[in-house]
């Protein structure tokens, strides 16, 4: 079993990603108490996607985040870079077209989608700033992103409660649920390590996006961040 360390080398994350696969979905709903389903929610909403709209779905995994886009009528296209992920995927959802993509290098055209939209893998990327400038080159001008990710709760003793959860109780519980607890070690470091908010929303404006703010979800453990594409 593999599990990365928080120099998130790309071999390393893409193994231990498809260690966890097969349960990834469901490991994920066991140890948010089923938040992850109302987080995704929040992300269909933001991104807003319409018929005929293309939709990049970066560190899609298995594709459940994908499918609010699909039942709105738009073009999504699901993309990771651990080919077991796509594997489980492909198998669940045969007629999605899964692509194999790093982040820091996409293999998309300039300009080509709508919205473009990554949930719980932008920490997990080794370059992150490339990573939003590479968002950013394959949207189409007036086009838009959505991040949900991993963040910092905004009142200190719920803060404090969350870490210890995080260290002490998810990887018990990833034990007894996962094919690779290990990895959920590697996720809560991740997590304590990810910049806040606001920092976050910094990088996205760097990287060019335009009209950069954020949502806190379930206190600040996860932020919707938004950006756009006016160039």
């Amino acid at each position: 079993m593999t599990r990365a360390s928080l120099d998130k080398q790309p071999h390393q994350v893409a193994s231990m990603f498809d260690d966890v696969a097969e349960r990834y979905d469901l490991t994920n709903d066991l140890l948010s108490l089923g938040q992850d389903r109302v987080w995704r929610k929040e992300v269909a909403k933001a991104v807003d996607a319409r018929p005929a709209q293309k939709v990049l779905d970066l560190a899609a995994g298995t594709a459940t985040s994908s499918l609010p886009f699909t039942r709105a009528g738009a073009y999504v296209v699901p993309c990771d870079f651990s080919l077991g992920m796509l594997r489980v995927g492909k198998r669940r959802h045969p007629w999605m077209p899964f692509t194999a993509g790093d982040a820091t290098r996409l293999p998309f055209r300039d300009d080509v989608f709508d919205a473009v939209t990554i949930s719980f893998g932008l920490r997990n990327v080794q370059d992150t700033d490339a990573a939003l400038r590479e968002l950013y080159r394959v949207t189409k001008p007036g086009g838009r992103v959505v991040i949900c990710e991993f963040s910092h709760p905004t009142w200190a003793p719920f803060r404090t409660v969350y870490t210890e959860y995080l260290m002490r109780a998810l990887p018990p519980v990833a034990r007894a649920v996962s094919s690779n607890p290990e990895a959920y070690v590697y996720l809560a470091e991740s997590i304590r390590a990810w910049p806040d908010q606001p920092a976050l929303a910094e990088r996205l404006r760097t990287a060019g996006w335009s009209g950069v703010a954020w949502r806190n979800l379930t206190g600040g453990i996860v932020a919707l961040h938004r950006g756009f594409k006016t160039g």
